[in-house]
């Protein structure tokens, strides 16, 4: 809860303020429009706001929040509500403030290396336009059709944060309206920043609870100009998990270093109607590298190849060119859609210390079998982060489901912790994992979040219901 117990109402005068602010077409109580902005992509029961509400600028933003936050309405900041977690979910009620139409690339700034968008671009049009100049974006989240803002909601990590970090680490700057409708500026195009507190970093990942984000700096690098990847299959879990460690001993980076079982290979060619090179093997691994010459490509390529074989790979089928690179991340990428497409289930976003992977996926096979769910990880496993799908078996009765659900996650958060790791690596606490939020980080942290939070927004109205108990 957030401490407040009664919000204002949404009054057909209050209606018509916001719609002189943003255009009547911009204001929705339509049964369709209150439908589409009550979920995202969580397991969560539909939370319809009142009304939904589209600015298309700043200024808009701000006077939109300046009404709410004047008559205590609450407020749902959504971007393509493509989380994982709840965050998009209006639970108060309240306005759903949509900031799709707020989708400009605003300019490409190849002198300083920046990009400067607004909060609805999403990630997948960043790419596109940065790579054909030559640069580079690099957090992929795999969520194509995810939106740069809710990126930066959860700090957003991805298949490429081995090598070079998460969102975090790519924003430089950011425009934020605060919940009384206040605009501020945080860093901006330059480098280097030691002025006082970092607010940049607090509003990164804070879910939409603290401001509105309503244009990013984003830092951008030279796209390497080769790539290539490795799709290695192994006779066993444990000989995948010792290669990880023994590619990262070798000081060969992968951009990217990701884990599927046989059920995810299975799963992924069932939903993409297109085998894969190999299927029959408990575990397999992705091996991405990239560079500026053929001879560092291929001396990456072999030290990945030799040191997949020596852990116990029966293969290394080598992708070195686009259209094959494309058909294996497209088999990585589909999965989350292809799992909640086939299957009821809930995800598990843990992060542990890498080297224990091998230890963690035993223990999560204990605790399958012991609350009768079938669990399938997949994931980063070149940063520890391990993507757990906790599914229903046919036999469970659904009125069993929640508990059982609920229990597994449970047991996978606590291992989690024990091994020195964290309740999600990238898809923040929302709504759906609030509840572990102070078994991980203790009630010292929470009171301080929550002091913060106050600081931020007095009247407890943006996004309320997230992130702390």
């Amino acid at each position: 809860m957030t401490g407040v117990t009664e919000y204002g109402k949404l009054t057909p005068e209050l209606r018509a303020k916001l719609e002189a602010v943003v255009g009547e077409e911009n204001v929705s109580s339509a049964p369709e429009d209150l439908e589409k902005h009550a979920v995202d992509e969580s397991p969560l029961e539909p939370h319809p706001p009142t009304l939904v509400v589209k600015p298309g600028s700043t200024r808009e933003v701000s006077e939109v929040l300046r009404l709410a936050n004047k008559h205590r309405v609450p407020v749902t900041p959504q971007g393509s509500r493509t989380g994982l977690s709840g965050a998009s979910h209006p639970v108060y009620t309240g306005v759903a403030l949509s900031l799709e139409r707020m989708n400009r690339i605003i300019e490409i700034d190849e002198g300083n290396l920046m990009a400067t968008v607004e909060p609805g671009v999403l990630v997948s049009e960043v790419h596109e336009v940065t790579e054909k100049l030559g640069l580079y974006y690099p957090p992929d989240p795999g969520q194509d059709s995810g939106s740069i803002g809710g990126n930066i909601n959860t700090n957003a990590g991805g298949m490429r944060a081995m090598k070079y970090g998460v969102t975090r680490d790519f924003v430089n700057g950011l425009e934020v309206v605060l919940a009384d409708g206040e605009v501020i500026n945080l860093q901006g195009k330059h480098m280097k920043h030691s002025t006082g507190y970092s607010l940049i970093d607090l509003i990164i990942g804070s879910e939409g609870t603290l401001g509105v984000v309503t244009r990013a700096t984003l830092r951008l690098i030279p796209k390497p100009k080769m790539t290539a990847l490795i799709l290695a299959p192994f006779t066993s879990v444990k000989d995948a998990a010792n290669a990880v460690r023994e590619i990262i001993k070798q000081k060969i980076v992968p951009y990217g270093l990701e884990y599927m079982p046989r059920h995810a290979v299975l799963t992924a060619e069932k939903y993409l109607e297109r085998r894969m090179p190999d299927n029959v093997h408990p575990a397999y691994l992705i091996v991405a590298v990239e560079a500026n010459s053929q001879d560092e490509l291929d001396r990456q390529l072999e030290t990945a190849g030799e040191v997949c074989l020596e852990a116990g790979a029966v293969d290394a089928y080598i992708a070195d060119n686009a259209q094959r690179q494309q058909q294996i991340w497209e088999a990585r990428k589909c999965l989350f859609d292809a799992y909640i497409s086939m299957y009821t289930l809930d995800e598990a976003d843990i992060c542990i210390p890498r080297n224990r992977i091998p230890e963690y996926i035993e223990r999560a096979d204990a605790i399958a079998a012991k609350h009768g769910v079938l669990l399938v990880p997949v994931g980063h496993a070149g940063d520890g982060n391990l993507h757990y799908f906790i599914i229903k078996l046919d036999e469970t009765p659904d009125e069993e489901w929640p508990e059982l659900m609920e229990a597994a996650l449970s047991d996978l958060i606590d291992v989690s912790l024990e091994m020195g790791g964290t309740v999600s690596g990238e898809h923040g606490v929302g709504y759906t994992k609030k509840r572990y939020l102070e078994r991980e980080v203790g009630s010292a942290q929470v009171r301080l979040m929550k002091g913060v939070k106050a600081a931020f927004d007095p009247n407890m109205i943006l996004n309320p219901g997230k992130v702390w108990p």
